[in-house]
């Protein structure tokens, strides 16, 4: 998966990570991709590295779109 995130860096996401027997939404932006992981804005602040292997699909944050 060479560069498979690149497409969604510098947008709001949510990804559907694996944590063990867990699956779990991650709502958020990504800011960059690494060779194992990618690092993820996911509060005012707030960065996270996940792997990549973790993830299991990758969305567009329908939320941000809605009026406010």
């Amino acid at each position: 998966m060479d560069k498979a995130f690149k497409t969604w860096i510098g947008h709001p996401v949510v990804l559907q990570v694996a944590l063990g027997d867990i699956k779990v939404p991650l709502r958020g932006r990504l800011l960059k991709e690494g060779g194992e992981t990618v690092r993820m804005r996911i509060g005012d602040g707030w960065d996270v590295d996940i792997y990549k292997t973790m993830i299991l699909a990758v969305e567009e944050d329908a939320m941000v779109l809605l009026p406010a």
